[in-house]
């Protein structure tokens, strides 16, 4: 097919969602009769009709107690948070209820629920955080982030059609790549993917880093450093397995993420990588990452947030260390 956008992407992937099954409802603010901020429910409402695909109030506690009881009533609701720094109003429904629901009374919960993230978007504040961590470190929830279309499509019906809680993060400044993608191709949840091949160091990204780790990599190879990215896809379940055979052949990792670097998912993954790849490891496990400050005003994310230096700087500290 021709190439599309990862916007375009998803709202493919809610529509063969929606057509397939008739429990599959999606809601939120704004995903109806606009389409979305991002325009990525757009036409949605007007296919399958405002029972389907409908409007909530301005309450996100409210759009995720919905998506419970609906859940409940045996529907795949996936509700849409509007931007990511809006997510902290739904927290305790989805950490003391969507995410310990199945484990309290052995009823499981198909919810998706769809949060755009990140920054280099322009944005004011709550419109461009990263609140990941929060939501990997709570058992119960999976949490994954494409970063090509062909993986948002592919992971988001994965996702809707999975038996337990998913939170979807999309990177909203990769909401206009484009590629082709193939609606056949499963990305099962839990799967990362090695988005280029090397030797010299692994490159360990997720979500809007993908394409800066692999804009390093290009930059790399011109002075003859081979880098290898992985593209996480996965975060909770994590892929272990593909990152330590990648380190198998590189010894080295730096793991990128917008996030601050403190308490960031970095963490997990360097402490996961000492535990099961230690033997492996001939530097540290470099993190990059935002400032740790809260997200400042647009004129600055781009001093805030990481970039192709700072990620090669961590690669020469740790090509050289020993």
């Amino acid at each position: 097919m021709e190439p599309v956008t990862m916007a375009r992407a998803l709202n493919l992937s809610l529509r063969d969602a929606l057509a397939g099954d008739e429990q599959v409802l999606v809601f939120g603010e704004d995903v109806g009769t606009l389409g979305g901020v991002f325009r990525i429910t757009d036409g949605l409402q007007k296919t399958f009709g405002a029972d389907r695909v409908f409007d909530t109030p301005l309450a996100e506690s409210t759009i995720v107690g919905i998506a419970v009881g609906l859940a409940l009533r045996g529907f795949r609701p996936v509700p849409e948070i509007q931007f990511d720094g809006f997510v902290y109003s739904a927290f305790d429904q989805i950490v003391s209820h969507v995410a310990k629901y199945r484990n309290r009374s052995g009823i499981s919960l198909p919810i998706t629920i769809r949060i755009p993230f990140g920054g280099h978007i322009g944005a004011v504040e709550h419109h461009s955080e990263s609140p990941e961590a929060y939501f990997t470190h709570t058992a119960g929830l999976k949490v994954v982030a494409p970063a090509t279309p062909g993986d948002a499509y592919g992971l988001l019906r994965s996702a809707i059609a999975d038996p337990d809680p998913v939170i979807f993060f999309e990177p909203k400044a990769r909401y206009y790549m484009k590629e082709e993608i193939n609606p056949e191709l499963e990305v099962p949840i839990g799967s990362a993917r090695v988005a280029r091949e090397g030797s010299g160091a692994t490159i360990i990204a997720y979500g809007p880093t993908v394409s800066l780790a692999l804009d390093a990599a290009g930059a790399a190879e011109k002075e003859n450093i081979s880098l290898e990215v992985i593209d996480l896809r996965s975060l909770s379940p994590l892929d272990m397995p593909t990152i330590l055979t990648s380190l198998q052949k590189t010894h080295r990792a730096v793991v990128v993420h917008e996030a601050p670097v403190f308490g960031g998912f970095g963490g997990e993954i360097a402490a996961r990588i000492s535990d099961d790849g230690f033997d492996l490891l001939e530097a540290p496990v470099a993190r990059v990452g935002g400032m740790d400050a809260p997200y400042p005003p647009s004129r600055y994310e781009k001093l805030y947030l990481p970039d192709v230096d700072r990620i090669l700087e961590a690669v020469d500290i740790a090509l050289a260390y020993g």
